[in-house]
């Protein structure tokens, strides 16, 4: 029995973990919920759901894809896996990152 894990954007910022592993509930076994925060704390709108089984994450996007929470249209599909980012470097952080100093961009 492998879980999967579900993308779910759209969220009110309002909405908290308990909420939405609630909501997810009526499709089967909620194993995780995860929303995604700013450094501030402050929701971003989106967030993860891991459910058990496919056939309970399969249900959850059939069950809450489209539907209402809190005024906003929930969209809900499978996550895809994490990709390395572009720009991900924190290294650089504070650093000048060179744009505005290419051909035609003069100084």
């Amino acid at each position: 029995m492998s879980s999967k894990k579900l993308y779910v954007g759209n969220l009110s910022y309002s909405v908290n973990e308990d909420e939405l592993r609630e909501m997810f509930r009526e499709a089967g076994e909620v194993q995780s919920v995860k929303i995604i925060n700013d450094e501030t704390g402050r929701s971003k709108g989106f967030g993860f759901v891991e459910m058990s089984t496919d056939e309970e994450a399969e249900k959850a996007i059939a069950s809450f894809n489209g539907k209402t929470l809190k005024d906003r249209g929930l969209n809900v599909s499978e996550a895809r896996p994490q990709t390395a980012r572009p720009g991900g470097d924190r290294s650089r952080q504070g650093r000048p990152s060179g744009k505005g100093k290419g051909p035609g961009r003069w100084r």
